[in-house]
């Protein structure tokens, strides 16, 4: 299993897929590597694929201390330095989009094109209620009961009316395999973001191609607050996925994977041309 460590200490696990032109996926605050496995064959058919785990997510270490969400950012370039990588694609979803986006500030040079799906530049008055929310869900250590409790906010209507048998066994999986270790290292991942901004003017230095993708049903990163992100990001692109929620990468993988390999694939044969 391949890891990177930091400075501090923490061991990061990351996994690295086809070949190609390298391709970051930076997960969902609930997420890790593993999320992403019904993705990466249609990813890694064309693109070198490096997806990676945070601290307190998946086989990455747990950390002992709360951090602030800025953390990623330095990890993030550790990884891409050890596997010397001069420049990426970066696409963060959610949480990962944060992350994605706090990169992009600081190491604009890295980027070929950043892609923010379900992603927003600050906590709004109702995310912050919803990430709260999660914590009193985590505080049960049930994960039959967290998932009957948090997920609601992440799939849409749509999808619970199409998919009851397929989310009932998620949670009788989320049952099995939450462990109180995972749900400490969950509530530090949703502090992290206490402080969590980005100034209009700042977004405004980006000059990478950017994509943003959002879901028509997103509750928890609505499409009308993205648009900060698409009104200060020059020349930025905007994709919105309907009938779909929070989780629009599973609910509708096709048309997430349409929307990120075609961004990704346009501006390589950009690059390529004379």
């Amino acid at each position: 299993m391949p890891f990177i460590r930091t400075e501090d200490g923490a061991r990061l696990y990351y996994e690295v897929h086809g070949q190609g032109e390298p391709v970051i996926f930076l997960n969902g605050i609930m997420m890790s590597a593993l999320s992403w496995k019904d993705l990466i064959p249609a990813v890694a058919s064309t693109f070198r694929l490096i997806l990676l785990d945070f601290r307190d997510q998946g086989n990455s270490s747990r950390m002992a201390e709360q951090y602030d969400l800025d953390v990623h950012v330095g990890d993030v370039l550790q990884l891409v330095d050890e596997l010397q990588i001069p420049k990426a694609h970066v696409m963060g979803l959610s949480y990962g989009g944060d992350v994605a986006l706090k990169f992009a500030l600081a190491h604009q040079d890295r980027l070929k094109t950043l892609i923010l799906a379900n992603a927003m530049s600050y906590v709004s008055p109702h995310l912050r209620e919803i990430g709260q929310a999660w914590e009193v869900a985590a505080e049960l250590d049930d994960g039959a009961k967290f998932f009957q409790l948090a997920t609601p906010f992440i799939y849409s209507a749509t999808f619970y009316q199409t998919h009851s048998d397929l989310l009932r066994e998620r949670q009788e999986a989320f049952g099995a395999l939450l462990t109180r270790e995972w749900f400490e290292g969950f509530v530090r991942l949703v502090r992290s973001t206490s402080k969590y901004y980005v100034a209009p003017q700042e977004m405004q230095q980006i000059k990478v191609p950017t994509l943003l993708i959002g879901a028509e049903q997103d509750i928890v990163a609505p499409v009308r607050e993205m648009m900060v992100i698409y009104e200060n990001v020059s020349g930025c692109e905007f994709v919105v996925i309907p009938q779909a929620g929070h989780g629009a990468f599973l609910e509708k993988s096709s048309e997430f994977l349409t929307a990120v390999i075609g961004f990704v694939a346009k501006h390589e044969a950009g690059n390529a041309a004379p």
